[in-house]
């Protein structure tokens, strides 16, 4: 247990029985009248949602420790996905619900960073952007015009994203993976 002054960017707490919420801002406030307080920002590390969240100042949380490591996907076992630590060569699988949207662009031995918490994954956070290789999309026509709209394209990986008219199959285009936006193609 740590008290709320030790708060900072990037913490995790344990809060409403067990549940999991790392700190994306705060903020110590002393009002002239009253008490201070801290003002948090909290996103919930299973869900995602973001909640604000106001303690006493002073008051009393726990913190628990998040184990942040760099990890390569190796393969999909039909339930879950194996992940190999970098360091020491073990390998962990993780559950396709921990690992959730995030399938949709995970290649084999891409480097990834998985957070465990007690041994337990937590998340799976991939690189900014990967390059996937076009596997079927309408072909373009004369006249496409990078600035003329999106059509459906389906990647390597089975996912679907909008890409522009001119991308034909076989092409490699980098993908946000944040958004699953198109960033442009791959020489």
């Amino acid at each position: 247990m740590a008290s709320t002054n030790d708060i900072k960017n990037g913490t995790t707490l344990r809060l409403d029985g067990g549940v999991l919420w790392s700190v994306l801002e705060f903020q110590h406030v002393k009002p002239g009248k009253g008490g201070a307080f801290v003002r948090t920002k909290l996103k919930n590390v299973l869900t995602g949602k973001i909640v604000d969240k106001t303690f006493n100042a002073g008051a009393r949380v726990e913190f628990a420790s998040v184990d942040r490591r760099d990890m390569e996907y190796l393969y999909h076992d039909g339930e879950s996905f194996i992940f190999m630590d970098t360091q020491t060569y073990d390998q962990i699988p993780v559950s396709a619900t921990v690992v959730g949207g995030n399938s949709d662009f995970l290649l084999e031995n891409t480097k990834v960073t998985v957070a465990t918490n007690e041994g337990n994954p937590l998340y799976v956070e991939l690189p900014a952007a990967v390059e996937l290789k076009i596997t079927q999309t309408d072909p373009g026509v004369q006249g496409d015009r990078s600035t003329g709209g999106t059509k459906p394209a389906t990647v390597q990986t089975g996912a679907t994203i909008q890409v522009p008219l001119f991308i034909t199959e076989g092409e490699t285009v980098k993908v946000d993976t944040r958004t699953g936006d198109y960033l442009g193609r791959v020489n």
